[in-house]
């Protein structure tokens, strides 16, 4: 995928600080995922009057009270579901598109879902202006995944849950990872889950989180 030269130039440097301080500093060492959070020009998925903040190690905010996660949560996220290029991507929570993005230039697939439309209609422009053909969207409520789409090799939820639904293990292939942010509202766990068989499953917890909670995510 090719970035625009002209939002490269103005936020190289940027960049380039959020790789060596954010990611690299904090442990972050796919090089994949280095190389994917590199291009993306994060500032296109950020409101104009947030763009001079958008490499900051920040959670920002963008329409309908959503938010935009900090790159070190995005990395982190990233990095756990051990991408190497051939996988079909399940994204529980479009948001700015920016997860999206990096999600884009690593994976085979992404099949994305948002339940706010325009969220969902501005990462959908923000994303076909930088040249990604690799995704699908859906406007739909996220709780119960996107069946007739899997079943998928990874899965990543970007809201809070407070727990991991059974349709998405039910749509993870075997030997698939899922990882989510998962527990109250005001704190989480992001944990990752690999399927290890039909019926089991394995939870390892990361860090310590707090995302906004998944509206109408089931009780």
């Amino acid at each position: 995928m090719s970035t625009p030269p002209k939002y490269l130039d103005k936020y190289a440097d940027s960049r380039r600080r959020m790789l060596e301080d954010h990611l690299k500093g904090r442990g972050i060492s796919s090089e994949n995922v280095l190389a994917a959070m590199e291009k993306v020009p994060r500032e296109r998925f950020v409101p104009e009057s947030r763009q001079p903040w958008a490499y900051a190690d920040n959670a920002l905010p963008i329409d309908c009270d959503q938010t935009i996660s900090q790159p070190y949560i995005v990395g982190l996220m990233t990095e756990a579901l051990e991408l190497t290029g051939k996988e079909k991507v399940l994204e529980i929570g479009t948001g700015s598109g920016y997860q999206t993005a990096v999600l884009a230039e690593i994976a085979k697939q992404v099949f994305t879902v948002e339940r706010h439309e325009p969220l969902l209609n501005h990462a959908h422009k923000v994303l076909d202006d930088l040249g990604y053909t690799n995704i699908e969207y859906h406007l739909f409520d996220g709780a119960v995944g996107w069946e007739e789409k899997g079943p998928f090799d990874r899965i990543i939820v970007t809201a809070a849950l407070p727990r991991c639904y059974e349709e998405y293990i039910a749509q993870l292939k075997v030997g698939g990872l899922l990882v989510a942010p998962l527990g109250g509202k005001e704190i989480q766990t992001l944990q990752y889950i690999r399927k290890l068989s039909k019926k089991q499953t394995q939870a390892t917890p990361m860090v310590g989180c707090r995302f906004v909670p998944y509206v109408n995510a089931k009780a």
